[in-house]
């Protein structure tokens, strides 16, 4: 957005939205330009650590299946968002908790580390305030979130640890139930939260962390929101009604997020979208795709770039052998709409899952963003409602959190 007289557009008191000169009628494109784009769920920062990926350069098609750099950002006009510190789950033992524990310190870093590598470009935010700030200068917004906190451990306090290193949203629970509740896609553990589970939502609120409520059970979410102080969120979820699946949320539990003050985020995960029949077969064999695909370091440019066209060639080789089912862009704006019909544009947003396993035929990465403001605007979404659902109702959630911790 180099080049732009940007200011803040104010909405309910809190900046949305950037523009330059007063313009009649701005195209989809332009307006989509103007705001504050955040998605509340970016699994990028599981590349910054890759062999030879470097965030500046344009990744994508031909070359590897990441969904997120620095150009594809500018193209899709995504001013920035959550970078999540995703710790896949481990063994609840001691040396388990240890391990997933250096993992997140580890990726917590490697977040730190590509901004401070790019000044120019990014930017850590850690209040509600920060985005138009930093939006201002042109730069991309990073907040920083956790998916999956089983590293706590048994020692909830060491959210403490995160929160000083930028973490301002955190989710307890991923595909695993844990030690802090249960999993939508797991066996039921505890009926909703642990003990752990209720004393984490109460220190999230004591230090201004956003509850956030995906990959967890329908009771961890009851539990959340009648305990926590401040409005939970759902980073990347999506609705019941149009697909029938346990990560998505039910209309009267959206209704029930919404009354509360706070809002879904749409995913655009496959499996979350259509039916994906269990497929044993293709997931060993995408794993070997993955696992050959790991390089030493040290490795060289067209070493880097031969095995990630080699990579790109076998998942196109895997499609053929093991078709699935492949959610479409309409397949996804079938929740975006069904949320916005249900509780209204105050109560919405996205969070797609790039890099983790989001992304439909049609809305391939984040470059594609400006389709989904197009297709709002032709049916009749004004500005501010737009500037709300691309990044306000997430701002309004962040800033509710940071105030209960005032209170």
């Amino acid at each position: 957005m180099a080049g732009i007289n940007r200011r803040a557009v104010l909405v309910n008191g809190t900046a949305l939205a950037v523009a330059g000169p007063a313009l009649a009628a701005p195209s989809p494109a332009a307006l989509h330009r103007r705001l504050i784009c955040l998605d509340t769920h970016l699994d990028a920062p599981m590349n910054f650590s890759r062999a030879g990926w470097d965030i500046m350069q344009r990744h994508g098609g031909d070359i590897d299946t990441t969904q997120l750099d620095y150009p594809r950002m500018v193209r899709g006009g995504l001013d920035g968002g959550f970078f999540a510190i995703y710790t896949p789950q481990g063994p609840e033992t001691p040396e388990g908790f240890l391990a997933m524990r250096d993992a997140a310190f580890l990726r917590a870093a490697e977040i730190r580390e590509m901004v401070a590598a790019h000044p120019k470009q990014f930017e850590l935010a850690f209040t509600a305030k920060d985005a138009a700030r930093i939006a201002a200068k042109g730069k991309r917004i990073v907040y920083q979130s956790i998916e999956n906190s089983s590293p706590l451990g048994n020692d909830v306090s060491l959210l403490r640890v995160f929160y000083r290193l930028g973490v301002r949203m955190a989710g307890p629970i991923h595909f695993k139930s844990n030690q802090l509740g249960d999993s939508a896609t797991d066996a039921k553990r505890w009926n909703g939260l642990s003990p752990m589970g209720k004393d984490f939502v109460a220190l999230c609120n004591e230090l201004g962390i956003v509850v956030d409520q995906s990959h967890s059970s329908d009771d961890v979410f009851d539990q959340m929101l009648e305990l926590s102080k401040a409005p939970i969120i759902c980073s990347h979820s999506g609705c019941r009604a149009v697909h029938d699946h346990p990560r998505n949320l039910d209309d009267a539990r959206i209704k029930k997020l919404a009354a509360a003050g706070s809002t879904i985020q749409i995913n655009s995960y496959n499996e979350y979208l259509v039916t994906v029949p269990p497929n044993p077969e293709r997931q060993r064999a995408q794993g070997a795709i993955r696992a050959a695909a790991r390089l030493p370091a040290g490795a060289t440019r067209p070493q880097i770039l031969a095995a990630q066209r080699k990579q790109r060639a076998a998942m196109k080789e895997l499609d053929r052998q093991y078709p699935i089912p492949r959610a479409s862009f309409e397949d996804f704006m079938q929740h975006v709409t069904h949320a916005l019909d249900l509780v209204g544009p105050d109560h919405v947003g996205l969070g797609p899952d790039w890099d983790g396993g989001g992304g439909v035929t049609g809305m391939e990465d984040v470059a594609s963003l400006p389709k989904v403001t197009e297709r709002l605007v032709k049916l009749g979404y004004a500005e501010a409602q737009l500037a709300q659902f691309w990044g306000g109702n997430a701002l309004r959630v962040l800033g509710a959190a940071q105030a209960a911790r005032k209170a």
